[in-house]
């Protein structure tokens, strides 16, 4: 439906501004509804030259900003340098420079530290025990 828009070029403001005749129901009144019909149609008004004109007719490149075409497009073009130029650098900024919440990059550092660490020490990088079996005080078996 949209496609087909365009195709009525100037004629769609006049359609929108003169509204079509009213309609008239034909029906036989009921008594009891008491409606009130209209006999006579007046025919539209002619519109005299001072009637109020759509602004897509007067500048066909109307962006809705205001009704002087010069103010209309530097508007326009303000409003879409801030909205989308703008918005995207300094939002692309700020997503960049967000800290670490997962802290991977840490974690990475943290594992190139400890790797670093073990190979000058010339101990093994992974051990079989997670903390050092010498270092860790078990309860004698009489205590349980």
């Amino acid at each position: 439906m949209l496609t087909r828009l365009p195709r009525l070029g100037v004629s769609l403001p006049r359609l929108l501004c003169n509204p079509p005749a009213r309609f008239v129901s034909q029906s036989k009144p009921s008594g009891s509804a008491g409606a009130a019909s209209v006999t006579e149609l007046q025919p539209p008004e002619e519109k005299s030259g001072h009637g109020e004109v759509s602004p897509y007719v007067k500048n066909p490149d109307y962006h809705g900003f205001s009704r002087d075409p010069v103010v209309d497009e530097w508007n326009m073009r303000v409003g879409f340098f801030f909205g989308i130029s703008v918005a995207l650098v300094i939002g692309g900024t700020f997503i960049h420079y967000l800290p670490d919440h997962g802290m991977r990059e840490w974690a990475r550092r943290e594992a190139e530290r400890v790797v670093l660490q073990r190979e000058q020490e010339g101990a093994p990088l992974l051990s079989e025990y997670y903390f050092d079996p010498e270092k860790i005080v078990l309860p004698s078996s009489g205590e349980q």
